[in-house]
């Protein structure tokens, strides 16, 4: 077995068109350094797995790792990272705008001094924004600003996702890693106890050459989510407090219609309160199917058979929150009290249940992995069509 010192590690999620292009850049620019790279894909759906592995034939140094029934840049640089013995790991993205022209300086930095991580930075002299929008930029610093990275490290750049990290340093905090969203920098600089030996080197970020951004409203509220997770992770669940939080929305909707339906002459308070219980329980799962639990998103015919195991649940859950309520106030508690009893139960039984039935990360049918290894078959057979996606490796 070669003998690395340098491991980049390339998130992929439909990056069919760029892999192939970034590859070609690293080998152009790392011929001086033995490294190797892992491709880690969530499956992609355009195949991209299947181009990755086709040029590893071609490629000692690239392994590819293909991840089925989950998602998650974060999960997947972790899992990554884990899977190398190299003393230096680097992470990039696979659409080109990280430039890869200064890994030999971010390699040099980190092997010759002190440091525990080195970080591609946008923020110093000598890097820029790009072609980034104002509203991008924004955004940018308001989540440097709600981080609270400063009390681990002094970073210009703590949002950026072009780093290279010592393997034993990184090895030390994995454990503590809360493996969500995006911002896997933000995650290990956070999850690090005291001070990170940090430096950075700068770049300028590039505009997307092929394929379409990932950022979107989901990778906001992933962001905030893992700020949660640092504050209150190790007391309670942040997937729990996102399932009572979209529970608390749904009680706020249950009220407003039943109110709206009691002042309707042709609803009774029974029909009105059944009515209400049925449009908020089949709001509360697209919610949570949507946000708490997006990284096992449910879609197409199992979108269906999860709404029906959610109202089940929470159907019984439902029963037990009348009947231990009902008997806390019998035994003399206070009706606040005892109402919030049953919703406590009710909101723990939910939960676990769900997590276990609606939720739970199953195997996928046999069918549909035959059809996904047919699909990527037929995409790796037809990648001399793009010459974009697939570089001549020998070249």
């Amino acid at each position: 077995m070669p003998s690395y010192d340098l491991c980049i590690v390339i998130p992929t999620l439909n990056e069919r068109e760029n892999i192939g292009l970034l590859l070609q850049k690293l080998r152009n620019t790392l011929h001086d350094i033995r490294y190797e790279v892992i491709v880690v894909d969530d499956d992609s759906p355009d195949g991209t797995a299947a181009v990755a592995k086709r040029l590893s034939g071609h490629q000692p140094n690239l392994h590819v790792l293909h991840r089925i029934g989950r998602r998650g840049l974060s999960s997947a640089c972790i899992e990554g990272m884990l899977a190398t013995s190299a003393p230096y790991i680097a992470v990039m993205d696979a659409d080109l705008q990280h430039d890869e022209a200064v890994l030999p300086e971010m390699y040099r930095k980190i092997s010759t001094e002190d440091l525990d991580l080195v970080v591609g930075s946008r923020n110093i002299g000598g890097g820029s924004m790009g072609d980034f929008s104002d509203w991008r930029i924004k955004l940018s610093r308001l989540g440097r600003r709600l981080s609270g990275v400063e009390r681990h490290a002094h970073l210009t750049d703590p949002m950026s996702g072009f780093f290279i990290v010592r393997r034993s340093f990184f090895e030390r905090i994995a454990h503590r890693l809360t493996a969500i969203g995006f911002k896997i920098l933000l995650d290990i600089i956070l999850s690090a106890d005291g001070q990170v030996r940090v430096g950075e080197v700068p770049y300028h970020f590039r505009l997307r050459q092929h394929g379409q951004s990932k950022l979107d409203l989901i990778v906001g509220l992933e962001y905030l989510e893992l700020i949660l997770d640092k504050f209150i992770g190790s007391y309670v669940s942040v997937r729990f407090v996102l399932f009572c939080l979209v529970g608390t929305i749904g009680a706020v909707i249950h009220l407003l219609l039943l109110g709206l339906l009691l002042k309707s002459e042709h609803f009774s308070f029974i029909d009105s309160q059944a009515c209400a219980t049925g449009i908020v329980m089949i709001l509360n799962y697209v919610l949570n199917n949507s946000f708490t639990y997006r990284d096992r998103r449910r879609r197409g015919v199992a979108f269906w058979f999860g709404m029906l195991t959610f109202c089940i649940a929470c159907s019984l859950g439902g029963i037990a929150n009348v009947l231990i309520s009902a008997e806390a106030f019998r035994q003399g508690m206070p009706w606040p009290l005892a109402g919030i009893t049953g919703l406590l139960f009710s909101a723990v039984w939910n939960y676990g249940v769900t997590a276990m039935t609606t939720w739970r990360q199953a195997r996928r049918s046999a069918a549909l992995r035959a059809e996904r290894r047919a699909q990527a078959s037929a995409l790796a057979d037809d990648t001399e069509a793009h010459p974009a996606a697939v570089t001549n490796i020998r070249s």
